[in-house]
């Protein structure tokens, strides 16, 4: 390994505190593997698609609004997981949270301005052990998130056979590119463009696809097994797409949030104001108030089409990668994960961006397509992954597939895919961890694919309600301010730590320490708690009307 200085010494992980008498034996899970898979020369290959700040507005997650045809045909050839959590809503500290399979108070990210293998513990990542472990690894796009959080090198040379790729076109993502009602450019928030007038002519997603098509290519005829992680920037901000794809989303079908209203109970310290949002020169000129807006219902439902049209658009790319896929008859011996970072906010709430613990922000899309397993072996001359065209509206409407509602977590894919392609599964981690290279703070998802040689262990095959996700956000003050949605470690006074069960999402929000790393669960600034039942969407905060400071006896199992 690496010769990197000794971690510092650890403090209590705050999740540790978090639970009172709140299923803290859960936290970790208990859920062991020791699953040894086929032999490797029989290795099945990985490839990872990772997509930035994509919620579950996909026709496979029941949208019935939105047009991703490739990625709801990947859904019908994979299990899909129903109910997947992030375990913090920023790109930074949730790909390395998932890709070191270990959450933010272990990594100790929670802004973007640390590498954790300096900064925590020289961690082992996803990639990584693929790669110990005689894999070729390789990165397209956005994988790790860029800078100093992945050392300015994506993780290389520990994570990477060769230096990752990224699109060219990558820095003109928040230049002046998007042409106005006036005929000028400008960086905008909405900004739908002709793909032949914007520089090189081309866009960084289109770029990572063709860099992934050539690597599969390339890889065909290796002797070794390869990882490859693709990662797609759409549709995160600025909305910057080809222009055509608007035509699927007339403004005239676009409807608003269903809760587009800031919540009476809302605490102020879990509301965001989107100032990443507010920084785009079209919404500069909304003149909108801060920090709870509103912004204008028409430009509202413009944002909602633009988004959509990003998934869309994201869909194709997906679309083109998968049949490149089958084209080089890898479909059958290759493992196939699709996730997001996290969520992203469509006026839910009244907030416009990331930086919270709602569902809306927190779920994403995780499915896995496993040859042989979550379908069957694709015959002589047929196609698992034919490209389909969104703009076809006659195109097949694809089978739902397996899905499961199960609560799971994004910090599970490392033993969840190490386990897949027959890999020792990492082993839990102690508490605290910071002193171990190799190990897993989430549960291997195996299970869930009824493997014949997985040892299933009767702990997690009993009440779906023993099942946690566990999720987190920092802030520097009680009341939104300018710097709320993505404070510096230094500036972090509260952490709002979060945990969604089959019936409820409750929130406490407390003291932090940012210099020990460390949350004082005695200095309570806010709570809330949301009953999934009677109020999916989140709008109604009892937290006030249970217990005051604690919580209520009748939620303990």
């Amino acid at each position: 390994m690496s010769q990197m200085p000794p971690p510092p010494p650890p403090p209590p992980l705050g999740w540790r505190l978090l639970g009172f008498s709140l299923l803290l034996g859960s936290f970790c899970f208990t859920l062991e593997s020791a699953a040894l898979g086929d032999s490797a020369t029989d290795a099945l290959n990985v490839l990872l698609i990772i997509v930035d700040d994509l919620r579950p507005s996909l026709g496979c997650y029941g949208d019935k609004l939105v047009r991703s045809p490739n990625i709801d045909q990947l859904a019908s050839h994979s299990i899909l997981f129903q109910n997947a959590f992030a375990q913090q809503a920023v790109c930074a500290p949730s790909r390395v949270s998932f890709l070191t399979g270990r959450r933010p108070d272990t990594t100790r990210l929670y802004d973007f301005n640390s590498y954790w293998r300096v900064h925590s513990g020289n961690f082992s990542t996803i990639p990584q052990y693929f790669k110990e472990n005689g894999y070729v690894t390789m990165s397209v796009g956005k994988v790790f998130h860029p800078g100093i959080s992945s050392n300015h090198s994506d993780d290389s040379p520990y994570s990477w056979s060769f230096p990752p790729y990224h699109p060219s076109s990558e820095k003109y993502e928040n230049t002046k590119t998007c042409r106005g009602q006036d005929g000028k450019l400008h960086a905008n928030l909405l900004c739908p463009v002709d793909v032949a007038d914007v520089p090189e002519g081309t866009l960084p997603d289109k770029q990572s696809t063709e860099e992934a098509i050539r690597l599969l290519e390339k890889m065909k005829t290796s002797a070794s097994p390869f990882f490859l992680a693709v990662g797609y920037h759409k549709p995160h901000i600025p909305f910057r797409y080809p222009k055509e794809f608007q035509k699927l989303y007339p403004l005239e079908n676009i409807t608003l949030a269903p809760d587009p209203q800031v919540p009476d109970g809302l605490p102020p310290v879990a509301y965001n104001p989107w100032m990443d949002i507010r920084e785009r020169e079209d919404v500069q000129a909304l003149n909108i108030s801060v920090p709870y807006g509103p912004i204008p219902v028409d430009f509202q439902r413009k944002i909602r089409q633009s988004y959509f049209a990003s998934v869309s658009y994201l869909d194709t790319e997906v679309g083109h990668l998968l049949s490149a896929l089958d084209d080089l008859h890898l479909a059958n011996n290759t493992i196939i994960a699709f996730t997001s970072d996290h969520g992203w906010a469509l006026g839910e709430h009244g907030e416009w961006a990331k930086y919270s613990n709602f569902d809306v922000t927190t779920r994403v899309p995780l499915m896995f397509y496993v040859p042989g397993k979550t379908a069957p072996l694709p015959g002589a001359g047929e196609k698992l992954f034919p490209y389909q065209d969104p703009f076809n509206p006659t195109s097949e409407l694809m089978d739902s597939g397996r899905h499961d509602t199960d609560l799971v977590e994004l910090v599970s894919l490392f033993p969840t895919l190490a386990g897949l392609s027959g890999l020792q599964v990492p082993p839990r981690c102690p508490i605290p961890s910071f002193h171990v290279e190799l190990c897993r703070e989430g549960q291997s998802l195996q299970k869930y694919l009824q493997l014949h040689d997985f040892e299933e262990e009767s702990h997690f095959l009993g009440n779906p309600r023993e099942l946690i996700a566990y999720s987190q956000y920092p802030r520097p003050a009680d009341s939104p301010q300018w710097n709320s949605d993505k404070p510096s470690l230094k500036d972090i006074k509260i952490m709002g730590y979060s945990i969604r069960t089959i019936d409820y999402r409750y929130t406490v929000w407390v003291g932090f320490n940012p210099d020990e790393f460390l949350a004082n669960f005695s200095d309570i600034h806010a709570g809330e708690l949301y009953f999934v039942d009677s109020d999916p969407l989140q709008d109604h905060n009892v937290y006030n009307d249970s217990q005051h400071g604690g919580f209520p006896h009748s939620l303990k199992p």
